[in-house]
């Protein structure tokens, strides 16, 4: 019996790390440099350490190829990474697969609100206070954000220029959603007909 060969699960920090070495070549320091000037860390979850990690493990499975870099930046010779054809193949698969487009978000703040008729008083109310004032400091950074990005990229067509317009647009349509549970609040009480699953 041949066993069939079994596909390297590639995980967020995987894909991203090869489609930044596919723009070029770069060493693991540069790599983290460049993820943090993107602020990559806002849409995707990616510590320095996994990016070393990933490194590793994408360079054992063929998916970039290394060479030897003589530029000490930041520190003694590193080794600098660049994707090869097989891992923009791998890339090219993984962003075929159907989960991309299927999935919803579990917002904390959203099961906050679930369980937030068992805060005491006033709680509700300070909270919602306390949100508005982070979606503003978010907002205010995003919109500078987006004017950087149409800086250095030169037009609107980019796919940085969308994912950070659709953010100021969530953060936006939150903004609104919260000044109207602030004029419903008043009016919250329980359900009048409450149904719970039986045996």
């Amino acid at each position: 019996m041949v066993r069939s060969k079994r596909k390297l699960p590639l995980t967020t920090a995987d894909l991203v790390l090869l489609s930044l070495l596919a723009e070029r070549p770069m060493h693991g320091y540069q790599a983290n440099l460049e993820l943090e000037r993107r602020e990559i860390r806002d849409w995707a979850a990616i510590s320095r350490p996994l990016v070393y990690y990933s490194l590793e493990k994408l360079a054992r499975a063929g998916l970039i190829r290394g060479s030897d870099s003589a530029q000490p930046i930041g520190g003694p010779e590193r080794n600098t990474y660049q994707t090869s054809a097989k891992g923009r193949a791998a890339l090219a698969d993984a962003l075929e697969r159907e989960d991309w487009t299927t999935q919803r978000e579990r917002p904390s703040f959203l099961t906050w609100i679930a369980l937030s008729w068992q805060a005491r008083p006033g709680v509700f109310e300070m909270q919602i206070v306390r949100r508005r004032e982070f979606l503003e400091r978010q907002l205010l950074r995003e919109k500078e954000t987006l004017r950087s990005i149409l800086k250095e990229v030169g037009h609107p067509y980019h796919e940085a220029v969308w994912m950070v317009s659709f953010v100021i647009q969530q953060f936006q349509l939150e903004l609104r959603w919260l000044r109207k549970l602030e004029r419903d609040l008043p009016r919250r009480s329980r359900a009048q007909n409450p149904a719970y699953a039986s045996t």
